[in-house]
């Protein structure tokens, strides 16, 4: 088990972000006998998902719903699945604008490239 200051020191992140997800029921960690969070690796891990997914733009709300669903049970396993195929597309739309951007950052700095070689 791990306090909330290792839990944020292992994920990159701080306290006030793993309270935040606590108050938003992202997660409920475990309380010791004083009442301090606790971390176990089950939870380690679905940060480490929620993370991921902040990362790629999913929203909170989405977040939120998702671990909503989780906690219901088995019978939400095809929302979840909607919901995790249609963050997919997002992503997979988002690398793919990435992408054109990248090539026409290319095209940029060659062209200033060879500018500045003429220049001289």
């Amino acid at each position: 088990m791990h306090t909330i200051g290792e839990t944020a020191e292992m994920l990159g992140i701080s306290a006030h972000t793993l309270r935040y997800y606590e108050k938003e029921q992202i997660i409920t960690p475990a309380r010791d006998a004083s009442g301090d969070r606790r971390y176990n690796d089950s939870h380690i891990q679905w940060l480490q998902f929620v993370i991921k997914l902040k990362e790629t733009q999913m929203p909170i709300v989405t977040i939120k719903k998702y671990a909503a669903l989780f906690l219901e049970g088995d019978h939400t396993t095809l929302d979840r699945l909607s919901l995790l195929e249609e963050h997919r597309l997002s992503i997979q739309n988002q690398i793919e604008t990435l992408k054109t951007v990248d090539e026409m950052l290319e095209h940029k700095i060659e062209f200033y490239k060879e500018f500045i070689v003429k220049q001289k």
